[in-house]
């Protein structure tokens, strides 16, 4: 047996499975009935021990296509049921392997939906996965004392430049926590990818002559990467910018606009958002939990695109003088509808038109 603790003295006790260590972190939901294994593989849930919603995870198995990373970052996972006899084609390991190869812990018996209202309720917070002998008043000490980590894209984030060639545009990817259905985005667009490490300097990167930037989704708090937020100013206006996720955030801050942490976030597919131009309502697959300030946007050259229909957020930015824009979901869709996969053409066409424009010069 073992013991979920929250920081506000709930405890839950369940039945163990992956890892056997203990493990401290930050608790949240995530609301999708499919996508566990790109979930526990999404860098944005790093140090975060995820509750999935959906009662019963892992009965299709885990298989080397839909990993969104090589090292998963969560701490931890929390489910009703988990599937030990998983049963599809292209299973290759069960929950229970892949958790235990990668040395994190699980917990199962949790009434989830009990603890995804005390988390609505509450907001996300503090909480440990440990064995049922922890003493819980210890537990409870040790998450008043210890601090929730704020180095998260450093973790996550690429060591080194790296490229993958091909004869298309040249698109720079900077790397706050990048997930591979991104970079696959713009693979199947035939274009030519640097990605970069996030403490990469605006210098560095327009020395690689792209003719576009991306900016991509990333775990924590866009305010503890104050250098990155530097790289986005000094960029605007020089190349075009297509953000997503932490780039969204990182985009408005540059710009003068400023970000808070949701009360319990944004976690899961098939979130209504509703676009301004078209007049349609988009599903999205979003995993964030911090958001731009309505407010703040209206001293900036900012102007709102998109916003959510279930607690009217910002959901999408457009610059007013120079081509960027931004949204606050994945559209690459890893897990999720497919609603706005073309988001990615209509980067590479803005690109092409600024390209043109550059050679008619």
């Amino acid at each position: 047996m073992r013991k979920l603790i929250l920081e506000d003295g709930t405890v839950m006790k369940g039945y163990g499975f992956g890892s056997e260590r203990s493990v401290f972190g930050e608790i949240v939901f995530q609301t999708g009935m499919t996508g566990y294994q790109e979930v526990m593989s999404d860098p944005s849930y790093c140090s975060q021990i995820v509750t999935f919603t959906y009662p019963l995870i892992g009965n299709y198995g885990i298989n080397r296509d839909d990993f969104e990373t090589i090292f998963p970052s969560l701490f931890g996972v929390v489910v009703k049921e988990h599937c030990a006899f998983p049963s599809n084609f292209r299973k290759e390991e069960s929950i229970d392997e892949f958790l235990k190869a990668r040395d994190i812990p699980g917990i199962s018996g949790v009434d989830t939906r009990q603890l995804t209202k005390i988390i609505r309720e509450n907001g996300t917070m503090k909480a440990m996965i440990v064995d049922e002998s922890f003493s819980s008043e210890e537990a409870l000490k040790e998450m008043q004392e210890t601090n929730l980590p704020h180095d998260q894209v450093e973790t996550v984030s690429a060591d080194k430049p790296y490229v993958i060639p091909n004869r298309g545009e040249r698109i720079t990817i900077i790397d706050y926590g990048m997930k591979n259905g991104l970079l696959r985005a713009f693979m199947e667009n035939n274009c030519h990818v640097t990605v970069v490490p996030y403490h990469t300097s605006a210098e560095e990167i327009l020395r690689q002559k792209p003719d576009g930037v991306f900016l991509s989704n990333g775990p924590g708090n866009p305010a503890d990467i104050p250098e990155a937020t530097e790289t986005v100013k000094q960029l605007i206006g020089k190349v075009p910018m297509f953000g997503v996720c932490m780039g969204h955030q990182l985009i408005a801050r540059a710009c003068g606009a400023t970000t808070h942490k949701l009360h319990f976030g944004h976690r899961g597919v098939n979130q209504p958002v509703f676009d301004k131009k078209t007049k349609r309502t988009y599903m999205t697959s979003q995993n964030h939990g911090y958001s731009v300030d309505d407010n703040s946007i209206m001293s900036t050259n900012l102007e709102v695109t998109q916003y959510s229909l279930n607690d009217n957020t910002v959901e999408g930015l457009k610059h007013s003088i120079y081509p960027v824009f931004s949204v606050q979901y994945h559209p690459e869709s890893t897990p999720g509808p497919e609603d706005t996969g073309h988001l990615f053409e209509e980067f590479l066409t803005v690109v092409r038109q600024e390209k043109g424009e550059k050679t008619n010069v």
